[in-house]
This record gives structure tokens, C-alpha cells and sequence, in this order.
């Protein structure tokens, strides 16, 4: 820890019998240096940081007072030392980093040292969940079969992966099949605070990270500070070397009120990114404030956190308060850590309780939670927020730019799709599809998909032949009380049946289209649409020959599927015609709040902690196929332990 200890700040705190040893923020304003209190939260981490870490060198003294006298009207000119308490890779970019480790070990067996000296010095996790994709969909044996199919196609990777595990100490792997990284780290991987034994003392801290991916920002919701960072960054961060940054802005985002009846995070979320990136906020913090804060759960804040890197910041930072504890008990932490967060958070003015408006921020934005309205993103970029009634205009406009004779705008291509006679016109959805972290961290909204879902089987509608659906849950406790809830089984119906626990479609792992599906569009160079509850929609991402790309929330992505267009305005046209021959509107069949209410009541911590803490080959489908070449699934320790 920090070989200096200029402000006196090192002192012994006491939680429930135990003493720990912590760098007080307190102190800095007992001797007259800071003003804590009206400092933005996410600053006050930093400040904790350079605290622990001032060693004269890397960090000195007067960082430490340039940084605990942050002036809001100041922008960023001078350097801190960051250092994250952890690393958290996935698979497409840790394989690299893990390589170099690797090469390191060879280099100290040439040079006849011991190869068990080279390791990660700080906390490393690494997600596989970048690597399945939904090549089948659609059908029961579909999870099966695209988990079979992803371990074909990376076997070699996932046995180097596999190695990793048992060969290096500090570093986790999370086997394929179990969750999307930014989920599992939500739920699971985040300790909220980092309890680390050295030279005889327990240590406490915040837990900070750096990611190779670009949403690591979502464990921002849970009150912890993170964000992405490029490779040589993260290795350098996994060797022990702090992160060089210049001391941000923070921009404090203000809610007030409360969201209306029928509206979602992602409604939220695509709002907040539109608002910000008018606002511009590049290589800034955001820090949500006000009364509104307190009317989100933590897994909508987490939506919010996530999609920072679209709306532009560095970070979208939620502090921890009475509502993060409730999230940490929701998914089966234990009451001795939630008690050792609480009471180190409170000690160091980390939690929030209150007292928002003393804070000063480099600038601010303000809204109301109740004028957010129901609304998508596209069809080129998560920013360009829609109303439902503006979906179908949005869409025109790009066909007028994208076809050049008016002729082509009516065509459309007669197919056979499993037996069934159709017509793929403009406009087509053609993929739907529940995926990605962004969405699927939020129980409210995946239960809105189930209870959209069995509302619609009840009127007798059904999705069209021509969309190719899936769902990809950030976690497998998500199927857990999809299935408890009895809502499992009505995406089922409307063929959302689970293809994987990865990112999937979010990333382009969409899989092929049906092949007269896709030579329809081919022929004919329709312009075709997908609907999914990701977070990136630019042309060409989802799958190459899908150009217009809609974000929307779980439930709009299943009425989509049912519509099977975007040339259609959902708040006003019908969906579909029901069985007892009359029209059936989104208004007819959208969850109330009193229904996800019920059905959220399925939620169990019990459901976390089987999943997280006592893995088994049923739990995890893929465990099978992890035992490479007989080694254990979890190496020579219980990852979930």
C-alpha cells in the first residue's frame, strides 16, 4: 500500500469486531485542504485513490492537493496517477493480454528464473461471452446447439483460456455460457469494496477497474468507478501500474420526478444519451444527482451507466446509497459484506443520504423522469432518438436517401419460409432480438417482455415467419425467474427461446438469416430492419445486410417481432388481428406496472447465489464441454466460493 502518508489520512476503523485500515477523505478536510463534502462523489474516489497510493513518485502530495482543491470551472490540465483495484477482460480482447503474460513466463524459464513469479499483480477477471453467436434461433435446441457450435469454433482459444485459469494466481475466468460481462460483474465479480490483507493489516477501499471492453461503465450503476481503457492500458493496469488521466469534468445530471406509467429504463436511457450528446461531454464524468435517483432501481441506473460510451462520457457514475444495498441483498451477497460496504462508504462521505445540492459541478443537466417518453433509437445511431409514431417517418427518410428510384420503394419479394407463403417487403423486421447487458440487467423490463408475450398469446397474435427472434440473457438467474414467473415459457411460444448467454446480436454474433430470407433480400436489395435491446445500431453492425437498426426496449422488440415492420406507427396501428377477428394494439397488450410488479416478486436471491456460488455441470450447460482435456471445470479453485 502507500509508502507515505502526508495528511495523516491512515487510521484503524472498526467493523463488527474486526479493524481495518483506511486513508480517511476526512482528513484532507480537517486540515483545511478540501471542502469533501461539495465535491462531486466520483472525484472523492479518485481523491481516496491518489490517498492510498502516494508513494512520492507516482503519486506526490501535490497531486494530492490539486486534485482535493477541484475547481468545476477548471478543465482537465493536469495528470493524476490512477490506480484501479482490478481488471475485468472478455475473451476477444484479454486473449492478447494473457498471451503476453504467457510470454513473459517463457522469457523468465529462458532466463532460468522461476515462471510462477510472473503474474498479475492486481485482481484480473476475464468473461467469455464475445465468442457465441446466434447461429440457430428459434427453436428448444437452439442454446445447445450454438453452445456446441461456439466451443467447435474455439476450442484452441478456450483451452489457452483454460490454462490461464489454473496456471496464473490474481486471475478468474468465467466460463462460457454463464453471462454477459458486464452483467456477471454487476451481479457477482464486484465486491462495492475491496478488503485486501498486506504486511499484517486488512485494507479497505472502493473497488475501482478498467476494462478492455467500452461498457464497463455499467458497474458505474452499483456506485463503483470503471470505464474502458485500450489493451496496453489494462496490461499495464494488470502489472500494477497506475493509469495516467487528466483530472476530469464532472457534468451533474439531475433527475427529478418520476417515470410515468408504461415507461422503461431504455426509454430512459435512449432520452439521457440524446440530451448528452447534444450536451457534449466528451472525456467527461457524468454524476446522476436529485430526487429522481432515488425513484430508479439499481439495474435501471445500471442502464443508464451502460450506454455511456454512446452518450459520450468517460463514465455515467450513480453513487452508492440505500438502493445499492437493496441490490446487493437481491443478488445474495452476504449481510457481513453489505455491512462492511455501508459502514466504510458512510465513514469515508462516500454514500449518498442526501445532500446532493451542496455539490458543485463543472455544468449541469436537468430532467424531469416524467416527461421520458416510450421511444427507440435509429435506424443508424443509438442517439437519434424516436417515438413510436416517429419510427415509421425515420425510416422513410433513410429509404429516400438509400434508394434512388421511387419504383423500388413498393418492392417486395414472395418467399416460402418452413412451409409458409410470404411477402419480405421495405421494412421488414427481420431480426428481433433480446440481447445484450445493456437491457437484460434489468428484471422490470425482461418481465415486461414475458407479460407482453403472454398478453399477446391470449389475444392469438404471433410473430411473423419472415423475423428471425432470439433471446440472449445477460445471466442465466435471468431464465431462472423468466421460468419462475411462468413468462419463460410464452417467449418460448413466440419463438424467444434462449440461443445463448453472450452479446450476441449487440455485437453482429447475429448468425445468418434463413437462406430465402436472405437471398429475397439480395435479389431485390430490399431495406430491411432489426429491433434489439442493445446498445450500438450503426449500419452494418447487426448483420451486413440489415441497414436500418432500431434500439428498443425487450417489450418493443417482442411487438416488433409481432408487427414484423417498422413501417408502422404502434401508437395508433394495430399489431395484428386477434382470434376473435378484431384488432389488437400495443395499448391492448402493454404490461402495467402492477403486472411487473407480480411478476418481479419471482425474483430470489436464492436464484444468485446457486448460480454464482454453487456451479455444477446442470447449472452451467457449457460445463461439459469447459472440462478440456479432463482438468476440472473450475480449476484448482471454485471461482463462485
Amino acid at each position: 500500500m502507500s509508502l507515505l502518508n502526508s495528511f495523516g489520512s491512515k487510521v484503524t476503523l472498526r467493523i463488527t469486531g474486526k479493524d481495518y485500515t483506511i486513508y480517511r477523505l476526512r482528513a484532507l478536510q480537517e486540515c483545511g485542504i478540501a471542502k469533501v463534502q461539495r465535491l462531486p462523489f466520483s472525484i472523492r474516489v479518485l481523491l481516496e485513490n491518489l490517498l492510498r497510493n502516494e508513494d512520492g513518485k507516482n503519486v506526490t502530495r501535490k497531486d494530492i492537493e490539486r486534485l482535493a482543491t477541484w475547481d468545476p470551472t477548471r478543465k482537465g490540465e493536469n495528470e493524476i496517477a490512477f490506480t484501479p483495484a482490478r481488471v475485468l477482460l472478455q475473451d476477444f480482447t484479454g486473449v492478447p493480454a494473457v498471451v503476453d503474460l504467457a510470454a513473459m513466463r517463457e522469457a523468465m524459464v529462458k532466463m532460468g528464473g522461476d515462471p510462477k513469479k510472473i503474474n498479475p499483480l492486481q485482481p484480473v477477471d476475464l468473461v467469455i461471452d464475445h465468442s457465441v453467436q446466434t447461429d440457430f434461433s428459434g427453436t428448444s435446441d437452439a442454446f445447445a446447439k450454438n453452445v456446441s457450435r461456439e466451443f467447435e469454433r474455439n476450442q484452441e482459444r478456450y483451452q489457452f483460456l483454460k490454462w490461464g485459469q489454473q496456471a496464473f494466481a490474481n486471475f478468474r475466468v468465467v466460463p462460457p455460457a454463464t453471462g454477459i460481462i458486464h452483467q456477471v460483474n454487476l451481479e457477482y465479480l464486484s465486491p462495492v469494496i475491496f478488503s485486501r490483507k498486506e504486511g499484517g493489516k486488512t485494507f479497505l477501499y472502493p473497488d475501482t477497474l478498467v476494462g478492455t471492453d467500452s461498457h464497463t461503465t455499467m458497474i458505474n450503476g452499483l456506485g463503483v468507478l470503471g470505464w474502458g481503457v485500450g489493451g496496453i492500458e489494462a496490461e499495464a493496469a494488470m502489472l500494477g501500474q497506475p493509469v495516467s488521466m487528466l483530472i476530469p469534468e464532472v457534468v451533474g445530471f439531475k433527475f427529478s420526478g418520476k417515470l410515468p406509467e408504461g415507461v422503461t429504463a431504455t426509454d430512459l436511457v435512449l432520452t439521457v444519451t440524446q440530451m448528452l450528446r447534444k450536451k457534449g461531454v466528451v472525456g467527461k464524468f457524468v454524476e446522476f444527482y436529485g430526487t429522481g435517483v432515488g425513484e430508479l432501481s439499481l439495474a435501471d441506473r445500471a442502464v443508464v451507466a451502460n450506454m455511456a460510451p454512446e452518450y459520450g462520457a468517460t463514465a455515467g457514475f450513480f453513487p452508492v446509497d440505500q438502493e445499492t444495498l437493496n441490490f446487493l441483498r437481491l443478488t445474495g451477497r452476504s449481510e457481513e459484506q453489505i455491512t462492511l460496504a455501508e459502514t466504510y462508504l458512510r465513514e469515508q462521505s462516500l454514500f449518498r443520504d442526501g445532500g446532493d445540492e451542496r455539490i458543485v459541478y463543472s455544468d449541469t443537466v436537468e430532467l424531469d423522469l416524467a416527461d421520458v417518453t416510450m421511444s427507440l433509437a435509429g435506424p443508424k445511431r443509438p442517439q437519434d432518438r424516436v417515438t413510436l409514431k416517429e419510427v415509421k417517418p425515420s425510416f422513410k427518410a433513410m429509404m429516400a436517401e438509400t434508394v434512388k428510384n421511387k419504383k423500388d420503394l413498393a418492392k417486395k419479394a414472395s418467399l416460402e419460409i418452413a412451409g409458409e407463403k410470404c411477402e419480405l417487403a421495405q421494412g421488414a423486421v427481420v431480426i428481433a432480438s433480446i440481447t445484450s447487458c445493456t437491457n437484460t440487467s434489468s428484471p422490470s423490463v425482461m418481465m415486461a417482455a414475458g407479460i407482453l408475450a403472454k398478453k399477446a398469446l391470449q389475444k392469438g397474435l404471433n410473430v411473423k415467419p419472415w423475423v428471425k427472434t432470439s433471446l440472449a440473457p445477460g445471466s442465466q438467474v435471468v431464465t431462472d425467474y423468466l421460468a419462475a414467473s411462468g413468462l419463460l415459457s410464452c417467449l418460448e411460444v413466440l419463438k424467444f427461446n434462449v440461443a445463448g448467454y453472450g452479446c450476441m446480436t449487440c455485437i453482429g454474433n447475429s448468425g445468418p438469416l434463413p437462406e430465402p430470407i436472405a437471398k429475397a433480400i439480395k435479389e431485390k436489395d430490399l431495406v430491411v430492419a432489426s429491433v434489439l435491446s442493445g446498445n450500438r445500431n450503426f449500419e452494418g453492425r447487426v448483420h451486413s445486410q440489415v441497414r436500418a437498426n432500431y434500439l428498443a426496449s425487450p417489450p418493443l422488440v417482442v411487438a416488433y417481432a409481432i408487427a414484423g415492420t417498422v413501417l408502422i406507427d404502434l401508437s395508433k396501428d394495430p399489431l395484428g388481428t386477434g382470434k376473435n377477428g378484431k384488432p389488437v394494439y400495443l395499448r391492448d397488450i402493454w404490461p402495467s406496472s402492477a403486472e411487473i410488479r407480480e411478476a418481479m416478486k419471482s425474483v430470489d436471491p436464492a436464484m444468485f447465489r446457486n448460480r454464482y456460488r454453487k456451479p455444477s455441470k446442470e447449472m452451467i450447460p457449457g460445463a461439459r464441454l469447459w472440462r478440456l482435456r479432463g482438468t476440472p471445470l473450475y480449476g484448482t479453485k471454485n471461482l463462485f466460493m
